[in-house]
């Protein structure tokens, strides 16, 4: 599916990697973006592709699921409007490493690849920008590959479920049974009984895929300590000043 492309229109701040470069660095940038529209389940890459464009979200939040043997996945981080989808092409990569899946629909500016990988060549502050961004994603990818393996299912999707609120900051959003299941690497019946039994506590509502964070305190006390870790992790980058 084509991600539709509109007339470039940015608001101030809408993307908080791009809003931390120099205002000169990003002058230099904003001709070579276009806004694009994303939807909800749209794949903006797979594991594998060439790294063919760059996403910058403004309102939209994209999954980022690694693979094995091309049906078995695991999320290992979010992109939303403090990041960017491709982000590894700083470090000289031109394959993508995850499946990125659009969770939220919305907007974001994208830019060609190799014109970026030309920018970042020539740019030496959304260089540091990038390595802090990419030392970020990694960090999140780590804590959550710890978090599958150590921590129960219950504390595992009271971190997510408490990770999208922060990106989307809202306490109501859309997650499908499958779309977690996906994302937590289990069967869906897991996914099931674990939002079962936090709503049983009051936590949350869930019906149908909308979701509602009754009780965010709660909920944080209910995951595990990787939700702190992955939050900090994932905070937006500092404005660069050198």
């Amino acid at each position: 599916m084509n991600s539709a492309v509109h007339p470039p229109v940015f608001e101030p701040n809408s993307n908080l990697l791009l809003a931390a470069l120099p205002p000169h660095d990003l002058a230099q940038m904003l001709p070579q973006l276009d806004e694009v529209r994303v939807e909800a389940g749209q794949v903006l890459c797979e594991a594998g592709d060439p790294i063919l464009h760059i996403y910058f979200p403004h309102d939209c939040l994209v999954s980022l699921l690694g693979v094995a043997e091309g049906r078995m996945t695991l999320e290992v981080g979010q992109v939303g409007r403090e990041g960017m989808l491709g982000a590894t092409t700083a470090l000289g990569h031109d394959i993508t490493q995850v499946r990125a899946v659009v969770q939220r629909a919305g907007s974001a500016s994208r830019m060609e690849g190799g014109r970026f990988r030309l920018e970042v060549s020539r740019n030496p502050a959304l260089q540091r920008v990038l390595y802090r961004y990419t030392d970020s994603l990694l960090a999140q990818a780590i804590q959550i590959a710890v978090c599958s393996r150590f921590h129960v299912l219950e504390a595992r999707l009271a971190r997510s479920l408490l990770v999208t609120r922060d990106r989307l900051q809202s306490d109501k959003f859309h997650l499908t049974h499958e779309f977690l299941a996906h994302a937590l690497g289990v069967r869906r019946v897991g996914v099931t009984k674990a939002a079962s039994a936090l709503q049983q506590q009051g936590l949350i509502n869930y019906s149908r895929g909308n979701i509602e964070i009754l009780d965010p305190e709660r909920l944080a006390a209910a995951a595990c300590t990787c939700y702190q870790i992955v939050r900090e992790a994932g905070a937006a980058p500092a404005t660069d000043t050198v």
